[in-house]
């Protein structure tokens, strides 16, 4: 008879402690996301966002888990690392040396691209950091209180510094999961960020239908939607095309 999922689990230990040291990283990062950045009043940061939620500060609060809208020190998230990699792999194709280190160094020429990226990702992080830091003093709550308790040079550098090293603390994060842990650590832990936002879509999407702001037509169309893309990403993700080889007899 064959064995269960749950069974196969027990007698592969290895494979436990992957899944416990994922789940622990993901944990560790969740935790993260609700320590806030020192110097901002909590209330009328969340009084702004409450506003903004449909704008495009909402929009990249959701890729944070929601960690923007706390002011945590995640709130970057994991983007300056992808920025970063992105940057990196349009370099190799202008620049002849990275082109050539990439292809022909093997696993030293990796390392050093590894290298480039998170020094990259640290520059990002720095200029992003010191963006939010004076975004954050400009801000205020739709009753007039100031976001930023004590706004200044000092809190520039403190939410700099802090918002660079939350960023670097989940690249490591990211990395961890990677090499001890299952699957990639950063495609989870931007899972991990947008699937904690279900729960309060779920709900409010519940409140809606229950005030009569949201018809069930609309919400069986747009469920019918989001199959219909999910299925279209399967398929094209799954897609092959057979390409013919035709390799001349050798005697």
């Amino acid at each position: 008879m064959a064995l269960t999922g749950v069974e196969n689990l027990a007698k592969l230990p290895e494979l436990k402690q992957k899944l416990l040291w994922t789940f622990l990283l993901l944990a560790v990062y969740r935790v993260g996301v609700h320590v806030p950045v020192p110097g901002v009043d909590a209330g009328a940061l969340a009084d702004f966002f409450e506003t903004a939620k449909n704008t495009l500060f909402g929009l990249f609060d959701m890729f944070s888990g929601g960690a923007l809208g706390n002011v945590s020190i995640f709130s970057l998230g994991i983007m300056p690392y992808i920025s970063a990699s992105i940057i990196i792999q349009l370099l190799t194709v202008v620049s002849p040396e990275l082109a050539k280190m990439q292809k022909e160094d093997g696993a030293a020429g990796k390392k050093k691209m590894t290298q480039y990226t998170r020094y990259a990702t640290v520059l990002i992080s720095v200029v992003q950091g010191f963006a939010i830091a004076v975004g954050l003093e400009s801000m205020a709550s739709p009753t007039g209180a100031p976001v930023v308790l004590d706004p200044g040079l000092g809190f520039k550098l403190m939410t700099m510094t802090t918002l660079c090293t939350g960023t670097i603390f989940l690249m490591w994060i990211g990395e961890q999961i990677t090499g001890k842990g299952i699957g990639n650590g950063i495609s989870l832990i931007i899972f991990a960020g947008i699937v904690s936002g279900f729960p309060r879509a779920i709900i409010n999407t519940f409140r809606l239908l229950g005030a009569g702001e949201l018809s069930v037509f609309v919400l069986l169309l747009l469920m019918t939607l989001m199959v219909v893309v999910l299925g279209v990403i399967i398929f094209v993700e799954r897609g092959q095309r057979r390409i013919p080889i035709q390799y001349a007899k050798r005697m």
